[in-house]
C-alpha cells in the first residue's frame, strides 16, 4: 500500500513517461536511485513542502517553549514543603557560621569559634529533646593521618589534631546501624564559604533538630559529622571513617556539597552500585533534583574537583549520595559566597529533601541489611524538577537493546524491500549518513577555526559575563554550517526532486545515529545510554503514528507540528542536561588554569549541543522550499558577532554586585631561599608571586597595574622542585604562566624551623633520613630525587611513594590547633658512583609554608597590591616562604 500511494503521488506531479521511469527505478517510498537524482524534474506540489518562513517560526517556537520550561523547572525551588524543616533557623546558623568570616583549617575561626557555635547548638538540642524518644551522644575528634590520592595527578596528604565533630543520634533502645551525614564547615582562604560549605551545616543542624523531636523512635540511628577539614583535600573525612570508632557501624552516607552557590541541591553521584540508596532518594525526596549522566561525568575525572564522596567509598568502602549545589559557580571560592546569595527556599528545599531522605531510610529494613541490596547500579534522571525517574541499569540495558531492535526492524525492512529496491535504499542511507557526519565533522572544524582566531585576537572568555554571546557566534556558525552543507547536497547532489522521500531518508539517518550512540553507550555499561534511547524510541513512535499523515498530505504544517510535539519529552530533557553541562563547565573555564584554551573547550560544548539539538531537525531543510533566508539571517547574526568579539566589546569580568564574574588570582608575598650541598644559603630573593587560574593571564590587569607585565613573567625550573615556587597544590601542569614581582622580604612572627635531626646508611643499601618541621597551618612539602636515585619508602600513607609528577613527589601538610612538631622521614637509593654529582648530591627537598590566617597572612607589599587591582578581580592572598635543600 505504501508503494501504491507513493507512485500516485508521483503520478500527480510527473507526465506519463517519467511516472514509467520512477517506477522502474524505485518503489516510490525511499528509492534514490541515481538515474533519478540527475533528471530534471518538475517540483513537487506546494503542498508536500514547506515554506521557509514556517520552518523557521516552528523550531524557534519549538526551541523556546522547550527553553522557558527548562527555565520554570529551574526556578521553582519548593513547590510544596513538607513543614517539618525549618529553613529560617537554618539561615540563622548560616549567618552565624560565616559572621567570623573564611574559615581556614588551623584558624581560631575554624577551630575554637565555629567548632563552639556547632557545640553549643548542639547542646541546645540536646537539653530541649532529653524527655524525648532519642539520644543525643557528642564527640569531638582530632585526628592524624596520612594518605595518598590521585586527584590533580596525585599527591599525599598529611594531617595532624584536625578537627571532627561527630553526632550520634539514635533510639534510647540503641542502633546497631547508621546513617552518616557529612558536611564540612571550613572554608578556602579569603572566602566566607556561605555555599561551600556552611549552608550544608546549618541544614544539619535543622535537620538533627527535627529528627531527635520525632514522636515515633528511629528504627537505625544517625551521625552527623561536621568535619573542619575538607578543603585540605578531603583530610577529617579520612581522619573520621578510617579511625573513629563509630565509622565501623555506619551502613550508608549522605554528603552535602556545593560546586556553586544557591539553587538547586542535585545528586550528581550515587553508589558504588546499592541501586537501594537511589530507590530511597527517589521515593522519599520531596523535591527530587537527580541525574546518573551528572555522575558518570563527574566520576570520568573531566571535572577538576572532588568531595568527601571519594574517602568514604574507597576508605570506607561504604555507599552513598553525593548532593551539591550547582548554579552560578562564578563565585564559588570568593569573597562573593555569602549568606545572601543564598536564597530561603534554597536552604528550605535542601532540608525538605535530607530530612525526609534520612527518616526513609534510618526507618528502612535496606539499611540494617544493606550487603543483601549492594549488586547493580540504578539508571536516574530528572524530568523538569517534578519528579526522578529510576529503574534497575539491567532493566535499562534490556530496554536499550529494544530500542535498537526495533530501529533495525523498521530500517531492516526497508532495506529488504524487493526488486533491488532496497540495496539502492542501503546505498543511499550510506551516502546519507556520510553527508550527516561530514557536515558535523567540518561544522566542528570551522568552529574551532573562529575560536582560535578568538583566541589569536586575545578576545578568549568575552563570553564569561555574557554566556549568550557564545551562543550568538559559536551556535550561529554551527547551525549555519550545517544547513548550508545539507542545501548544497539538497541542490547539488540529490536535484530538485523527491523532497518528501529525501526528508524521510535523512530522519532514518538520525535514527540510525542515535541508535549507534545507543547500542555504543549500552555496550559499555553506562547508564547514561537512557538519553539515545529516549531519542530513539519518542521520535520513532512519532514517525510510526504519523506516517498515514505523511502518506497522504506529505510535509504539511500540521504533520510538522505533531512531529515536533512527539519530540517534545526527549528535547526537554536534552535541553535541561545542556543547561547543566553550560552551568557546571563555564565557571569551571575560569578557573582551570593558563594552558587549556576555553575557547576551544566552549566552542566544541556548543557545537555538540548543536548537533544534538539538531538531528531530528534536519530533514526538515530537504521538506523545506529554501534555506535561503535562514542561512542570509544566521550569516548577518554570525559577522555582526565577530566583529562586535573582535572590537572588544565583550569584557569578559564583571563586579556587578547582582552578578559578580571576578577574574581568580592567587597573590603570594614569598621569600625563596635556596640552599647548597653543605647548608649554607646559595641565593635568596622576596617578590610576589602572581598566578592566573585562568587563560587570559595579565593581559586584563597590566592595564591596570603596569608593574604587572611580561618583564617579570618567569618560566619554570625544572632542576628545582616544583619550579623553585611556593605551590600550594600541584597544579603547576595547570597553571604554568606566573609572574614574580620583587618585594621586600617577609617577616612572619612564626617563621617556619626546619631540620635534618639523622641521616643513617641502611644495611640494604638505601640511606634513611629523618626530619622535623614546625610551622604554619598550611605546608607543602616537594621531593626531587636527583638522576640515578629514587625514593624507596618514607613515612606517608602506606610507606610507597605514590604519584611520581614527572620525577618528583607532593606532600601536601596541614594541622589544627596545639599540633606537635611535624616529624617525617623518607629512605633513597643513592645514585650509582658513576651517575653522582658532587655538587647536586642525591635528593632536593623543599618545603614551603603558608599563612592563611592570623596577623602572619598580611604584609604591607601584599596589601598595596592588592589596593590597585580592578574590583572585578579577586586576588585570593597570603603570604609564604619557600626553602631549598640539598642532599
Amino acid at each position: 500500500m505504501e508503494r501504491d500511494s507513493a507512485i500516485r503521488r508521483i503520478k500527480s506531479v510527473q507526465n506519463s513517461q517519467n511516472q514509467r521511469d520512477v517506477a522502474g527505478e524505485s518503489d516510490g517510498q525511499n528509492g534514490l536511485g541515481p538515474a533519478a537524482r540527475r533528471r530534471k524534474q518538475k517540483p513537487e506540489v506546494s503542498a508536500q513542502l514547506l515554506g521557509e518562513s514556517s520552518v523557521l517560526l516552528l523550531l524557534l517556537g519549538f526551541v523556546c517553549l522547550l527553553w522557558v520550561l527548562v527555565l520554570i523547572s529551574l526556578q521553582m525551588l519548593v513547590i510544596r514543603s513538607s513543614g517539618e524543616f525549618n529553613a529560617i533557623r537554618a539561615r540563622k546558623h548560616l549567618e552565624q557560621i560565616t559572621s567570623v568570616g573564611p574559615r581556614t583549617v588551623g584558624s581560631p575561626e575554624n577551630e575554637l569559634t565555629t567548632v563552639n557555635y556547632i557545640l553549643d547548638q548542639i547542646e541546645q538540642i540536646r537539653l530541649e529533646s532529653a524527655t524525648g524518644q532519642h539520644t543525643i551522644t557528642v564527640d569531638v575528634q582530632r585526628p592524624t593521618g596520612s594518605f595518598s590520592i590521585d586527584f590533580l595527578g596525585g599527591f599525599t596528604s598529611y594531617y595532624d589534631r584536625v578537627t571532627n565533630i561527630a553526632v550520634k543520634l539514635e533510639p534510647k533502645t540503641t542502633a546497631q546501624h547508621f546513617m552518616l551525614a557529612n558536611c564540612h564547615f571550613d572554608s578556602v582562604a579569603n572566602s566566607p564559604g556561605a555555599s561551600d560549605d556552611a549552608v550544608s551545616c546549618s541544614v544539619m543542624l535543622e535537620v538533627l533538630h527535627s529528627l531527635v523531636n520525632l514522636s515515633t523512635p528511629l528504627k537505625h540511628g544517625v551521625i552527623f559529622l561536621f568535619n573542619g577539614a575538607e578543603e585540605n583535600i578531603l583530610q577529617a573525612s579520612h581522619g573520621f571513617i578510617t579511625q573513629h570508632r563509630w565509622a565501623q557501624q555506619v551502613r550508608a552516607f549522605v554528603n552535602l556539597e556545593a560546586a556553586g552557590v544557591g539553587g538547586k541541591e542535585v545528586v550528581f553521584q550515587t553508589g558504588p552500585e546499592n541501586p537501594w540508596l537511589v530507590q530511597a532518594y527517589v521515593r522519599a525526596a520531596v523535591h527530587p533534583f537527580a541525574s546518573v549522566v551528572g555522575q558518570e561525568v563527574f566520576q570520568s575525572g573531566v571535572i577538576p574537583s572532588d568531595t568527601d564522596f571519594r574517602i568514604y567509598r574507597d576508605f570506607g568502602n561504604i555507599p552513598g549520595i553525593d548532593l551539591a549545589f550547582i548554579e552560578n559557580g562564578f563565585i564559588y571560592h570568593t569573597k562573593y559566597d555569602t549568606p545572601d546569595r543564598i536564597h530561603t527556599d534554597s536552604i528550605q528545599r535542601a532540608g525538605d529533601n535530607i530530612l525526609s531522605v534520612l527518616k526513609h531510610l534510618v526507618m528502612s529494613e535496606e539499611l540494617g541489611n544493606s550487603s543483601e541490596y549492594r549488586h547493580g547500579n540504578m539508571v536516574f534522571f530528572d524530568v523538569l524538577g517534578v519528579m526522578v525517574v529510576a529503574y534497575p541499569a539491567q532493566v535499562g540495558t534490556i530496554l536499550n537493546y529494544m530500542a535498537a531492535v526495533a530501529t533495525l526492524i523498521y530500517l531492516g525492512k526497508k532495506c529488504m524491500l524487493p526488486s533491488n529496491v532496497g540495496g539502492r535504499y542501503i546505498r543511499e542511507l550510506l551516502y546519507a549518513t556520510g553527508v550527516t557526519v561530514l557536515s558535523w565533522f567540518v561544522t566542528l572544524l570551522t568552529v574551532l577555526i573562529v575560536s582560535l582566531l578568538v583566541t589569536l585576537m586575545g578576545r578568549s572568555m568575552f563570553w564569561y559575563s555574557q554566556f549568550y554571546a557564545s551562543v550568538c557566534l559559536y551556535g550561529s556558525a554551527a547551525i549555519g554550517k550545517i544547513i548550508l552543507i545539507h542545501t548544497l547536497a539538497k541542490n547539488l547532489f540529490y536535484g530538485n526532486v523527491r523532497r518528501v522521500e529525501l526528508g524521510e531518508l535523512f530522519f532514518d539517518v538520525s535514527l540510525l545515529l542515535w541508535c549507534f550512540a545507543l547500542f555504543f553507550l549500552t555496550h559499555h555499561g553506562l547508564c547514561s545510554a537512557y538519553v539515545p534511547m529516549m531519542m530513539v524510541v519518542f521520535p520513532l513512535s512519532s514517525k510510526l503514528l504519523l506516517k498515514k499523515h505523511f502518506t497522504q498530505r506529505g510535509a504539511s504544517l500540521q504533520y510538522s507540528v505533531l512531529y515536533l510535539t512527539g519530540l517534545a519529552l526527549p528535547y526537554v530533557h536534552i535541553m535541561f542536561l545542556i543547561w547543566v553541562v553550560f552551568e557546571i563547565f563555564t565557571p569551571i573555564l575560569g578557573r582551570s588554569g593558563t594552558e587549556i584554551p576555553p575557547e576551544v573547550i566552549l566552542a566544541s560544548l556548543v557545537t555538540l549541543a548543536t548537533v544534538m539539538l539538531s538531528s531530528y531537525f534536519m530533514h526538515l531543510i530537504y521538506l523545506a522550499r529554501s534555506t535561503k533566508r535562514i542561512l542570509a539571517g544566521l550569516g548577518s547574526v554570525f559577522v555582526l558577532m565577530f566583529i562586535l568579539v573582535s572590537c572588544g566589546l565583550f569584557f569578559p569580568y564583571s563586579a556587578d554586585p547582582s552578578s559578580p564574574r571576578p577574574k581568580r588570582i592567587f597573590l603570594q608575598h614569598t621569600t625563596r631561599t635556596f640552599h647548597a650541598l653543605d647548608g649554607s644559603v646559595e641565593r635568596s630573593d622576596s617578590g610576589l608571586w602572581i598566578n592566573s587560574l585562568d587563560y587570559t593571564g595579565m593581559q586584563h590587569i597590566t592595564p591596570h597595574i603596569p608593574d604587572i607585565n611580561d618583564s617579570i613573567r618567569m618560566r619554570c625550573q625544572e632542576n628545582l622542585p616544583f619550579c623553585g615556587f611556593p605551590w600550594f597544590l600541584p597544579v603547576k601542569f595547570l597553571v604554568k604562566k606566573n609572574w614574580y614581582l620583587p618585594a621586600s622580604e617577609v617577616s612572619p612572627r612564626s617563621p617556619l624551623e626546619f631540620r635534618l635531626i639523622s641521616r643513617q646508611e641502611t644495611e640494604w643499601g638505601t640511606v634513611k633520613m629523618t626530619f622535623e618541621a614546625k610551622g604554619p597551618s598550611h605546608m607543602s612539602l616537594y621531593l626531587l630525587p636527583h638522576a640515578g636515585a629514587s625514593l624507596t619508602s618514607w613515612s606517608f600513607g602506606d610507606g610507597t611513594p605514590q604519584y611520581d609528577m614527572g620525577g618528583e613527589y607532593f606532600i601536601f601538610y596541614s594541622h589544627g590547633l596545639d599540633a606537635p612538631v611535624w616529624n617525617f622521614w623518607f629512605e633513597i637509593q643513592p645514585q650509582k658512583s658513576s651517575d653522582m654529582s658532587t655538587d647536586e648530591g642525591m635528593i632536593s627537598l623543599a618545603i614551603s609554608a603558608h599563612y592563611f590566617s592570623g596577623l602572619d597572612r598580611h604584609s604591607e607589599p601584599l596589601e598595596s597590591l592588592l589596593q590597585r587591582f580592578p574590583d572585578w578581580a579577586f586576588p585570593s592572598s597570603w603570604v609564604s616562604t619557600y626553602h631549598m635543600y640539598r642532599y
